[in-house]
């Protein structure tokens, strides 16, 4: 009995040595075997990371306009379970589909998914006309859920849910899509700007890591971990809003009339090759690209497209001759046709204009006046020299993404002597004809072009701006000045200046036709065409360069003089009345002259006085002013400091922010000082005509303002007294208290 009792103790003994010999071992395994896999398991238990998005960077105009920031966004998002446990599936799928648009079959495959195991879905987002949805979108689907909510007994959920997300938004819509590119619904840039510059724009991510107790609560005092976002850098293009306006609504109109496959335009600042507006049609809405948009509508011709760039190309030619000391204008020559090796070349009227002098060539764009220039007196190393030196045959290096390189390769005696007039093995983009053209109006410097005009980092506030960057000197100033004057005659001469139509009366015009024969099939068809005019203004001191393209305007007849000059001349007339660009009148027998316009003193700083020190200080120099706002201080002023005063001319002084202010009357303004004066209060302006200011009309859009201005010629005005549009200006239009005051200090 006792030897069974110990035999049996010994067992239990065993027994629970062993229990405790495993329990141990687990132990020691856990805990110092597999420390780290349940250290780290245990802090995924308590521990959370909270993801903190960046803010993608703010792209402004060169004036601060807004062209395209981050804003609010909601995904619509259904639970089919509570859905189908209510049984409103018909009212649901109804509601949705006619507030987003959404086929009804669709949605109800949404509001009945089910898992594979044959429960419902908790949540299902509605794409994709639920993703992403704006403010007013968001309004109509909370409408609908209130709505439902009230019919069904007040109901707490009815199964539609709007989740809190973020957008790329384009407050400008089409206005330079091809420029910006666009962000697609899952974030990421597709192209333009956006996607050129996306490392910098999208900023860093950050987050933020803290503890939580069993429940999922967050423990307030426990240790957290905070890694603030950057946001991304903010971009200033050199874009300005309201001649990229000016372009495309000068390009809507012939698009809409000459129905080419497409069309380009590009303006710069010749002298900083800054681009101030570039635009393509057809064209897209970046914030709704998906919405029915061909795929060649994305499609930035102007810097991917290549195309023989025709008669606009012969400005090269000219320069190089004109350079050497080759080009005589008044020396002579046989017009019509000119045997090369290989083929023979002729001139557009085949029977030519007889024995004609060269200038006469260059203003009737004679082929054969070129190939003489180009191939004969050049010879085809140096023609070639000059065309590798205006930057054909390689990138300009301009700050967007897929730009061309275009091609020259000449290879037979032929393809230089076509090279002379814009043909052959020659393939060129619309940006690097607005580069080269560039280099002849600001005194023979090549540049590199421009897009983004400085980068800002919204952390540090620190700025780095794009300077002008000259690549080479390509012809001597005197030179490219000559050359100007024989493009000038090109357009000035309206009896046989192919550029006659781009003729603007005040203003001195240079420019050059062109219109390309595009080959099909080995051959070149005469009824498909590239038709094009390239220029720049004024003359003697050029502030504009623009370059219109039209591929196969639907009147074959047409060449660039006839359907691309007028194009030009409306942007660069509109342009320079807006830059403030003074005309200039030919007397009748003394050439030039300015209208002459009295002026007046310069007008001293006052940003940062009060509005009585700013009244004082004006006065002693007897300056008529007048105040927009309510504020103590000057914030900002118009004209701005060392302005030489026109003679009855305002001084703006601003006191507050442009959104707090109201829309002053601005009847009887020149166009500069409008569209300056409402640059100042932060209001986005368009404008109809030109001239002076006889009309105006503040539209709401986007949650913001925009004031349309209707201008006519100052003889088309109905005229009144200097004293009539003081009081106009003091008491009329919707200025109300926020005007202020206008007044006129006495003069001696």
């Amino acid at each position: 009995m006792i030897k069974r009792i110990k035999l049996r103790t010994l067992l239990i003994g065993g027994c629970i040595t062993l229990f405790f010999a495993v329990l141990i071992g687990r132990a020691f395994w856990l805990q110092v075997v597999q420390a780290d896999f349940w250290q780290a398991h245990a802090e995924e238990l308590w521990s959370t990371k909270k993801l903190l998005p960046a803010t993608r960077g703010t792209i402004t105009d060169r004036n601060g306009d807004v062209l395209a920031v981050d804003a609010p966004a909601y995904t619509v998002a259904v639970n089919p379970e509570l859905i189908n446990k209510y049984g409103i599936q018909d009212e649901v799928v109804e509601g949705l589909g006619k507030v987003l648009g959404k086929d009804e079959s669709e949605l109800r495959k949404i509001v009945n998914a089910k898992k594979e195991s044959g429960e419902f879905y908790t949540q299902r987002e509605v794409r994709n006309e639920g993703w992403k949805i704006d403010q007013d979108l968001k309004n109509q689907v909370q409408a609908l859920i209130d709505e439902l909510k009230e019919e069904h007994n007040n109901l707490q959920d009815v199964g539609i849910y709007l989740i809190k997300d973020q957008k790329r938004y384009y407050p400008n819509q089409s206005l330079a899509s091809h420029v910006l590119g666009y962000i697609d619904r899952e974030g990421k840039a597709v192209s333009g700007i956006e996607a050129y510059f996306d490392e910098q724009l999208k900023g860093v991510n950050g987050s933020l890591e803290y503890k939580r107790d069993g429940r999922g609560i967050e423990i307030p005092k426990a240790s957290e971990i905070y890694n603030p976002p950057k946001n991304g850098d903010n971009l200033k293009l050199t874009i300005d809003y309201t001649i990229q306006y000016y372009i495309e609504q000068a390009m809507k109109e012939a698009y809409d009339q000459l129905q080419p496959i497409s069309m380009t335009v590009i303006a710069a600042d010749p002298k900083t090759m800054e681009i101030l507006g570039m635009a393509n049609m057809p064209t897209y809405n970046p914030n709704e690209y998906w919405a029915d948009v061909d795929q060649k509508n994305f499609y930035n011709h102007a810097i991917k497209s290549v195309y023989e760039p025709g008669s606009t190309f012969k400005i090269v030619t000219l320069a190089g001759a004109v350079q050497e000391g080759l080009f005589n204008p008044n020396a002579t020559y046989k017009s019509g046709s000119i045997r090369v090796p290989g083929q023979t070349i002729h001139d557009l009227k085949r029977s030519g204009w007889g024995e004609i002098t060269y200038l006469e060539g260059v203003k009737r764009s004679s082929n054969v006046a070129f190939v003489k220039l180009g191939y004969e007196m050049l010879g085809p190393e140096r023609l070639k020299t000059y065309v590798d030196q205006f930057g054909f045959g390689r990138k300009t290096g301009i700050e967007l993404p897929g730009e061309s390189k275009g091609i020259v390769d000449p290879v037979q005696q032929a393809d230089f002597a076509a090279m002379s007039y814009g043909h052959g093995k020659l393939l060129v983009t619309p940006l690097q004809q607005i580069v080269a053209v560039s280099a002849i109006a600001n005194g023979g410097k090549l540049m590199e072009p421009h897009i983004v005009k400085s980068i800002t980092d919204p952390q540090t506030g620190e700025t780095v701006e794009t300077q002008p960057k000259v690549l080479q000197q390509v012809i001597s100033p005197d030179k490219a000045k000559e050359v100007g004057t024989y493009l000038e005659q090109v357009v000035s001469d309206q009896k046989i200046g192919t550029g006659r139509h781009a003729y603007i009366d005040g203003y001195r015009v240079a420019g050059k036709t062109g219109t390309a024969v595009k080959v099909v099939n080995g051959q070149y068809d005469y009824t498909k065409q590239v038709v094009s005019f390239i220029g720049y203004a004024p003359v003697d001191d050029p502030k504009i360069a623009v370059i219109v393209l039209i591929d196969e305007p639907k009147d074959s007849e047409l060449g660039g003089g006839a359907a691309a000059a007028p194009v030009f001349k409306q942007i660069v007339n509109q342009t320079l009345q807006y830059m403030g660009v003074p005309k200039k009148y030919e007397g009748s027998t003394s050439g030039n002259s300015s209208k002459s316009v009295a002026s007046g003193p310069k007008v001293p700083d006052v940003g940062g006085l009060s509005v009585q020190q700013a009244k004082d200080k004006l006065s002693a120099s007897h300056i008529s002013y007048a105040t927009y706002g309510k504020g103590d201080t000057i914030i900002s002023q118009f004209p701005k400091a060392g302005t030489t005063l026109k003679s009855g001319q305002f001084v703006y002084l601003v006191t507050e922010k442009g959104s707090d202010i109201n829309v002053p009357n601005l009847q009887g303004e020149s166009l500069r000082d409008a569209v300056e004066l409402l640059s100042i209060l932060q209001i986005p302006v368009t404008t109809q005509g030109e001239g002076y200011v006889v009309s105006q009309e503040v539209v709401n859009e986007n949650g913001g303002r925009r004031v349309i201005l209707t201008l006519e010629p100052p003889d088309k005005e109905e005229t009144s007294s200097d004293e009539e549009q003081a009081e106009d200006a003091t008491n009329g239009g919707d200025q109300g208290d926020d005007a202020g005051e206008k007044e006129t200090s006495d003069s001696p």
